[in-house]
């Protein structure tokens, strides 16, 4: 498992950070994603043989928030 941290824009409420977990745990392979709203990014665990940032970043920013590493 590899565990990178994603620096996510555009997030203002609660509804956001549980919108930008359900969008980073429904990528295959993610097995895990901690999002603080507070901090303004998410720690993300994967298994690097199923995804990769890029993957995630694409997901991210297609539900409509920012997404950087």
């Amino acid at each position: 498992m590899k565990t990178i941290t994603l620096n996510i824009g555009g997030m203002t409420c609660g509804g956001c950070v549980k919108s930008v977990t359900k969008i980073l745990e429904g990528v295959s392979g993610v097995s895990k994603a901690e999002v603080s709203l507070e901090n303004g990014h998410a720690v993300v665990e994967f298994d690097a043989a199923k995804t990769h940032a890029g993957a995630l970043i694409e997901a991210v920013e297609d539900g409509g928030f920012d997404a950087s590493l």
